[in-house]
This record gives C-alpha cells, structure tokens and sequence, in this order.
C-alpha cells in the first residue's frame, strides 16, 4: 500500500541543481554558525530555509544535548522538514557540528523561488516529507505523550496528532522513561501528562494548546481579508486549497480536527485512481495539503467555525471557536458530514474511552486480541473491519438490515465474507453500552434476541449528519441539513449556493455523490466559479 512520502534510508539523493543554488544565493544571505552554536531549539519557527555550503549540523537530544542522531548533514545537503511550508515549529534542536556556512533565505521567498522552479520544488518536498515520514516511524519528536491509555485527554491529543502525522512519542505510565520525565518536570505522583521538550508540561492538555505549540495555530485578524476561506480539510476542501493556491489566490483552510475528515478515518482506499495497491484517506489527503501549502494556501487547525456573516459590502466573516474572526470575499463550504451519535445511555461516557468514530492506528491499539463491534455497513465500516482484523481476536460488523448489496462495494462485501476473523451480523444493533470508566461490553440486538459481549472497543460509522449549523440563515438548506446548490439553488454554477459568493462542494452538497474521487473533482473546480466571483 502507498505511504504519505518515501523512505529516506532508501531514497537516492538528488542534490540542487547549480542553477537552484544560484537562485538560492540571489534571494538569500549567507550566514555563519561558530562549532557548537544552536541554530534552532525545540519551538522555534521553521521561518528560515538553510542551504549548507561548508560544514555539519546535527540534530542534538533535546534532554542530553548530545548528538541524536547518527548522521549530520554536511555541504549540498539542507535544513528542515515538511513543517518549513506553514512555518510549524522544530521538534528538535538543531546544533553545528563544526564551523559552518549557510544560505539562509527566509520562508516566503523560498516559497516563492520553489513555485517558480517545480524542479527544485520536487527535491526539497520529497526530502522534507521524507523526514518527516521517518520521525513518525521513529518516534523522533519533543512532544510526548504518558499514559495515553489511561487518560482521556491525552488520547485526544494522540489522535489529532496521529491524524495530523505529527510526530508523537508514547510512553507507558510507570515506565523508566515516564519517571525520568516526572522527576525533571517535578510531576508530581504518577500521572497521565503531555511534555514538550525537555521539562514544558502542557497544563489541561487540548489540541489546541498543541498546535499553538507547534506553530499550527495560526491567527487571522479581521483587518486581513483574504480572496477565498474554505470551511472543512476532508478531500474537497483539500482539493479547493490546491487549486486555489495554484491560481495565485490567497487562501486559508480551516479544519476542526485534522486534514482528511470522514476519509481521514478510512484505512485503506482501493478504488481510487492512480493507487492501485491502496492508499489511507489520512495518506492520500496529506499529499494534497502539502501540495496547498506548497501554493501557499495556509491551514488553521484545530479551529471550528461557530458562525457566518455576510456584511453589506459583500465581504463573508466566520466566526471561529476562539472568538476570532477570518473574513474573505468568497468562502468554499466543505465541511462534510459527520457520523451520527448512537441514541444510547452513557454513550458520552464511553466517547473516547471505547466508542470510536475512526479506525487507525491509535485506535487499533486500544482492541489488540479483544473482539470488537463495527456498526454500519457502507464502504468506511467495511474499509475498518478489514483494517482492525489485522489485531482483534474476532471483529463482529453489525448491519440494520439483511443486505450490504446496495452499501457496500462489491470488492469490499466479498473481502469481509471470506475472512474467518470477521463476522457480518444483518438484522443487528447496539442496545446498550456497558463498563465503568471505559467501554467493558455492548448488549447487542440481534434479529430480536439480546446478545452479550465482552468488547472494549465499538467503531460507530452510520448515518451522515452534515456540519451545517454553523451556517445560520446564510443559504437555504434541504430538510436533512445539506446545502443546496445549482439547480436546487436556482444556480447556473452547480456548486453556487443561494448566496452570492458562497459556495459548497463534496459530502455537505446536497446532491453529492459520496465518493473521495468525487469530493476532489467538487474540490478542483469550484475554484473556477471562486474565481469568476472574485473577478465579477
């Protein structure tokens, strides 16, 4: 199955080209670092890129300050990761190893010559996603994470930043590791934490105190209004980024969670052109924002639109959940649907703590050889059946009604039926939810006769409710909650919706086919009709 990026202990490198090197030294300064000297510590912006002419920079351990790693990077070679294109923070200080000199060029104009030239663009992406793709599958980072199996809020900070492929290190509580944190971040007791570097605790952890950490939390004054906003980061929303960043429009994506959305949870896409052994919807939607950023359209995370005013002048402001506001001449809906809640008792206490609404690798590790439930029967709880068999002892898929024919890809149905460690249940659903501080089993109604089981994990993928109520009043909505468009919207444009310069594409489209090959298609052309707007 594809990955995010390539593996770079098995990457051929490709240095600039002498031509890359002259423009580098045409837009940028040269700048010298005595032996020893600290280029970037552990939060600093990644604003700066660095070309090494002469010397060595090593990545330093940030308690030990020793070298961390054994390889440095010496002449031809350059600084940085994927964070460098939204000016995210090091997670790991930098130090040189010897006397060095650098090209220094300061981030917008690197992102400026890296637009101009798609040649030296290729070479500094793959390098940088490379990196990053490594630290992931390492564990190299700053940000560490102790007891994520104990405590709720930190397992909330492990999924976003799982699904962000943010670099994270778990640690087990209790461990030698946990107690050397504890002692040099005076901790007291022997307790759930999020570190960052080498004694930062994070207070009440959040995502959102994370990313500001991280330098994800960007902030956008009312006083800046940018061409188009676009609500919502799942494969459309993406999709819009990249072309509109393409177009020389200044864009920023504002997501609440994480880039993919509902394809974000899907473990593997097999019928989506172009990746014919596979690919994640986590995967395959990072590609496309790297790509936006790259065009310089910017991404707010995690940050939820709360509302929407459209003023006089024609200028739209969104309202995020920090009180902030982003106004823009034209905003792009792509907010998607979201999984409906179970109507059980006690389901809010088991949210997070044994019931899931997405199947990846964090959640896979709260299920290893335990039976688990899926519930649902469209391709995504399928996709998760598959994806979980691999470290449950048994996943049991349960299904409303007595067939998957018509929910369900053929190639997917076929899978499911054929694995011993998988067991369709039609007629069947949750009646009840049943531990103490996490999930323990689920009664289950099956075909009318109770049936109990000893289950710490139940995946809840049904229903499509969309993520509309932060609309308001702005434009008409069919009776289930999605955005009418086009014709239903007395539209020529079949993305327009009843407001001017508002438009909507993928899941939250009434109308839509809920397809990611779809929402990318919604995604890429919308921009053409955010266009015409702007220039009318």
């Amino acid at each position: 199955m594809e990955s995010f990026a390539a593996n770079l202990r098995e990457m051929t490198r490709t240095p600039l080209h002498e031509s890359h090197v002259e423009e580098l030294k045409a837009i940028g300064d040269l700048v010298r670092f005595d032996q020893g000297e600290i280029i970037a510590e552990i939060g600093d912006p990644m604003d700066v890129f660095y070309y090494i002419l002469e010397g060595r920079v090593e990545v330093i351990d940030p308690d030990t300050r020793e070298a961390y790693l054994p390889a440095s990077l010496g002449p031809t070679q350059f600084l940085g990761e994927i964070a460098f294109l939204n000016r995210g923070a090091f997670t790991l200080p930098l130090r040189a190893r010897e006397e060095t000199v650098a090209i220094a060029v300061p981030r917008e104009k690197m992102l400026d010559a890296m637009a101009r030239i798609p040649e030296m663009s290729d070479i500094v992406i793959s390098v940088f996603a490379a990196r990053r793709r490594r630290q992931i599958e390492e564990n190299d980072s700053s940000l560490k994470l102790i007891g994520v199996d104990q405590d709720r809020n930190v397992r909330r900070i492990a999924e976003f930043a799982a699904r962000n492929k943010i670099p994270f290190q778990l640690i087990d509580l209790g461990s030698e590791d946990a107690e050397e944190i504890r002692q040099s971040c005076r901790l007291s007791g022997r307790k759930p934490a999020v570190v960052f570097g080498s004694n930062r605790v994070v207070d009440e952890p959040t995502p959102a105190k994370v990313a500001h950490l991280l330098g994800l939390a960007q902030n956008f004054e009312c006083n800046e209004t940018v061409d188009v906003l676009i609500v919502g980061g799942g494969p459309a929303g993406v999709s819009a980024a990249v072309y509109a960043g393409a177009e020389g429009l200044s864009a920023v994506l504002v997501e609440d969670l994480a880039v993919g959305g509902q394809a974000g949870t899907s473990s593997r896409i097999e019928n989506y052109m172009g990746f014919p052994t596979g690919i994640s919807g986590a995967d395959l939607v990072w590609r496309g924002e790297i790509q936006a950023m790259k065009f310089g359209t910017r991404f707010l995370r995690p940050r939820r639109a709360t509302s929407l005013e459209h003023r006089s002048d024609g200028i739209f402001c969104v309202t995020l959940d920090n009180n902030k506001e982003i106004c823009a001449r034209a905003v792009v809906v792509a907010t998607g649907v979201q999984y409906r809640r179970l109507p059980l008792d006690r389901l809010a206490d088991f949210e997070g703590a044994g019931v899931y609404y997405a199947a990846t690798d964090m959640e896979a590790r709260y299920c290893r050889g335990a039976d688990v439930v899926v519930v649902g029967g469209g391709n995504s709880a399928g996709q998760a059946a598959m994806y979980l068999s691999r470290t449950a002892r048994h996943v049991h898929v349960l299904v409303r009604g007595g067939s998957l024919a018509a929910s369900m890809s053929d190639y997917l149905l076929s899978r499911l039926e054929a694995d011993q460690s998988i067991t369709i249940h039609y007629k069947s659903q949750i009646r009840a939810l049943e531990g103490g501080a996490a999930l323990a089993s689920v009664i289950i109604d099956r075909d009318g006769m109770d049936w109990h089981l000893d289950c710490p994990a139940a995946f809840v993928m049904v229903g499509a409710a969309p993520n509309t109520a932060w609309l308001s009043k702005s434009c008409e909505l069919d009776p289930r909650g999605f955005v009418l468009t086009g014709n239903d919207a007395r539209k020529t444009s079949p993305f327009a919706t009843t407001c001017p310069g508002l438009f909507a594409v993928g899941d939250v489209r009434a109308g839509s086919v809920k397809r990611v090959a779809s929402a990318v298609g919604e995604g890429s052309v919308v921009i053409s009709q955010v266009w015409d707007h702007l220039q009318g």
